[in-house]
């Protein structure tokens, strides 16, 4: 299927409805009648006073990373204005992450948000979630696995579609030699990322694996990397703060190499404002978050879900110098 029909059918649905703004009419009335009225009252002020419910979040990285901090920002958001209790753990390690699901399981919580970065380790707890009748939403990672596991709907961005629209941008800038930067081997979105660039890219693209929880040691292995090949260009990487990181490592290689990252960050907004960053993918993790659990409530709530049985998509936005103020007063409440 062509890039462009799978977006179209992965429809973002992030407005009205699925932001669960139930308050307005063009929500309400579709129910028509008493409950679409108690749909309506549920929200009083945009606050919910439905009965308090618990929800977990549950993620492969969590407080720390600026990335992580943002989706956690739009789950408490949700979670406040939904009279939801937000129970949010998060684990790299896989069998661990998949502990805290079955954590999340025994506490008879009433839906569970998970991301799926490696989804074989994920599948048997979120199969035992749905055997007790819990609602599982996936968001971030698993684009390619919600489905297959059951997941009632998924949040986020199709890491393969990214890679290959900034494959393009890159082909329009004149790149010629990209260096993609992993820096967690096995996490499927990263990998779909760096896949997708080198399917449109016409230049060469080579991967370079580094140590994502050790930056100096991600600065030392792309420095010496860019001294050992000055044919490099392009160096992409797949996280606000391994850009900010590769800045230095360009600099000390003295490499003449543009960077271009996935997501953002506030201290990226302005890297790209004074021009040491080319441009970010990016695919709004607060909105994320925001759209997991307020997905949950709805359905818990109202039997609603998002994306026609599709993807809800949240990305992939391109910020460069042309709009990046737009970002900014955003990204300085720290919300993008």
């Amino acid at each position: 299927m062509e890039p462009t029909t799978r977006r179209r059918r992965a429809v973002a649905v992030v407005a009205a409805c699925a932001a669960g703004l139930l308050a307005l009419s063009g929500c309400a009335s579709a129910h028509g009648g008493k409950r679409a009225q108690e749909a309506a009252d549920a929200l009083a002020a945009g606050h919910a006073n439905t009965p308090r419910i618990k929800i977990a979040m549950v993620t492969h990285a969590g407080p720390g990373d600026t990335f992580w901090d943002l989706v956690r920002k739009g789950a408490q958001a949700a979670a406040a204005k939904d009279n939801v209790d937000l129970v949010y753990s998060a684990d790299p390690n896989a069998a661990n992450q998949a502990n805290l699901v079955q954590n999340a399981i025994d506490q008879k919580v009433a839906g569970i948000a998970v991301t799926l970065a490696k989804p074989d380790a994920m599948k048997g707890v979120v199969t035992q979630a749905e055997k007790a009748g819990i609602p599982v939403v996936g968001l971030n990672a698993g684009i390619e696995d919600w489905k297959s596991q059951g997941l009632l709907e998924y949040f986020g961005q199709d890491d393969g579609i990214a890679g290959q629209e900034l494959g393009d941008k890159l082909d329009q800038s004149g790149a010629k030699h990209v260096l993609c930067v992993i820096h967690e081997q096995g996490n499927v979105s990263l990998e779909d990322r760096c896949a997708g660039l080198k399917k449109t890219f016409h230049g060469r693209t080579d991967i370079l694996y580094v140590n994502g929880t050790d930056m100096p040691s991600v600065k030392s292995t792309l420095t010496a990397k860019l001294q050992q090949d000055h044919s490099i260009d392009e160096i992409v990487t797949l996280g606000a703060p391994f850009a900010l990181t590769a800045v230095q490592a360009e600099s000390d290689a003295g490499s003449k190499a543009r960077i271009a990252t996935f997501d953002l960050n506030s201290d990226l907004v302005n890297a790209i404002k004074d021009g040491s960053i080319q441009l970010a993918v990016d695919q709004q993790p607060y909105l994320q978050g925001y759209l997991a659990i307020d997905g949950l409530w709805l359905y818990k709530y109202n039997g609603d879900t998002s994306g026609g049985g599709q993807a809800v998509l949240t990305g992939p936005a391109f910020v460069d110098k042309s709009n990046v103020a737009s970002v900014a007063k955003f990204a300085a409440d720290g919300t993008r």
